[in-house]
C-alpha cells in the first residue's frame, strides 16, 4: 500500500545524466513510495533496449547537429526528443505498480489543461487521433518503472530528419510517416508551457493517489551510483552495439512488435544470434540470444530453449521461430 508520494523535476538536459537518475531512483525506490519523475533532454533519439540503432536514427546527422543518441533500459521504439517535451516517470514496487492509475495522472493532468486525452492501445495517449505520449515498461526483481514522453511544442521537422522508422511499422499503423502519426499539446492550447504541465501533473498525481507530494532534489540521491549509471549509458557499447557478421536476416512485424533476427547455423545447430525490436518486453527479449546459442534448428528445440522465461508469451515464441524456420 502507497503511504509515501515524491515528486523529482530536474534542470538537466544532458539525456545520460537523466537516464542515470531514473535508474537510480529505479533502484531506491522505498517500498510504499511512488515517484514521479519529471525530465527534458536537448536534441536527442532514445533507443528501445533491444533496436539496432544505426537501423532506427541517422547517427551521423543527429550528432552533426550536436544532438545524442541514447539507449534506454525498456523495450519499445525510438523516440525524439528536445525541450518541447516533457519526459515522465512514474517508480515504484511491483505491489504497487498500477499502469492504469498511472495512466490516469497523465490524463487527468491534460483534462485540467482543458484538452481530453484517450489511452489508445497498450501503450499511446492520443489527442483527435494523434498521438501526444508514447508509454514503455521496465521492472528489475520488485522494482519497477512506466515511462514516456508529453509532446508540448516539440518540431516535429527533425524527426524525419533524425529517425528511420521502419516501413513494417508505417504499415501496421496504416499511415506514411512518423510527423503524420503525433500532435503537440500546443496545438489545443497555444498559451501551454512545460511549467504549467509540471505543475497540473504533480497536482493529479496527488489527486489520483489521494496523497499529499514530496519534492525530492537531485542532492537527495545516491551520488555514487548516480556517476556509476551515468558510466553506463555513456558507454559507447551500450549505446551503439556491437555488429556481428551472420549469414543470415530475417525480419517481420507481429502485433506486438517488430523482429529482425540475424543469425549463423552450423551443421543445423544455432552458433550465433543477435536479435533487434521494438518489443516492449525488453528483459525477455534481451536474453533471446543467450538462449539459442547452441540450440538446434528446430522448433521443438527452440520452442523449449525459451519454454515460460519471464516477459514471454506465444506470440513472441511463435514470431521468433517464424523468422527462424523460414527457409
Amino acid at each position: 500500500m502507497l503511504r509515501t508520494l515524491s515528486v523529482v523535476i530536474t534542470e538537466e538536459t544532458d539525456p545520460r545524466w537523466n537516464l542515470a537518475m531514473e535508474e537510480v531512483l529505479l533502484r531506491t525506490v522505498q517500498p510504499g513510495q511512488c515517484i514521479l519523475y519529471l525530465w527534458q533532454n536537448q536534441r536527442t533519439v532514445v533507443i528501445g533496449r533491444n533496436q539496432h540503432a544505426a537501423n532506427e536514427c541517422r547517427i551521423q546527422t543527429l550528432e552533426a547537429d550536436g544532438g545524442h543518441l541514447v539507449r534506454r533500459l525498456s523495450g519499445g521504439g525510438a523516440v525524439y526528443h528536445d525541450l518541447g517535451n516533457l519526459n515522465f516517470t512514474f517508480l515504484t514496487h511491483w505491489k504497487d505498480y498500477d499502469v492504469e492509475k498511472q495512466t490516469e495522472v497523465i490524463l487527468r493532468a491534460v483534462q485540467a489543461l482543458g484538452m481530453r486525452g484517450e489511452k489508445n492501445g497498450r501503450n499511446d495517449l492520443t489527442l483527435d487521433g494523434g498521438k501526444f505520449s508514447g508509454h514503455a515498461y521496465y521492472r528489475a526483481g520488485d522494482q519497477c518503472y512506466h515511462h514516456g514522453t508529453l509532446m508540448v511544442e516539440v518540431d516535429l521537422t527533425p524527426l524525419e530528419r533524425y529517425l528511420n522508422v521502419s516501413p513494417l511499422k508505417l504499415q501496421a499503423k496504416g499511415v506514411q510517416s512518423v510527423r503524420s502519426r503525433v500532435v503537440n499539446l500546443r496545438d489545443y492550447r497555444p498559451d501551454l508551457t512545460i511549467s504549467m504541465l509540471k505543475q497540473a501533473l504533480t497536482e493529479a498525481f496527488s489527486q489520483v493517489y489521494g496523497l499529499p507530494v514530496t519534492q525530492l532534489g537531485r542532492g537527495e540521491v545516491d551520488q555514487e551510483m548516480l556517476y556509476t549509471c551515468h558510466a553506463r549509458f555513456a558507454n559507447p557499447v551500450w549505446t551503439y552495439g556491437e555488429e556481428m557478421p551472420l549469414d543470415h536476416s530475417r525480419e517481420a512485424r507481429f502485433d506486438w512488435g517488430t523482429l529482425r533476427l540475424d543469425y549463423t547455423c552450423r551443421d543445423g545447430v544455432i552458433q550465433e544470434l543477435a536479435l533487434w525490436s521494438d518489443g516492449l518486453e525488453g528483459d525477455y527479449l534481451s536474453r533471446v540470444p543467450t538462449l539459442l546459442r547452441g540450440c538446434p534448428r528446430e522448433a521443438g528445440a527452440i520452442r523449449a530453449r525459451l519454454g515460460a522465461e519471464p516477459g514471454n508469451t506465444e506470440e513472441m515464441t511463435q514470431g521468433i521461430l517464424s523468422l527462424l524456420m523460414e527457409e
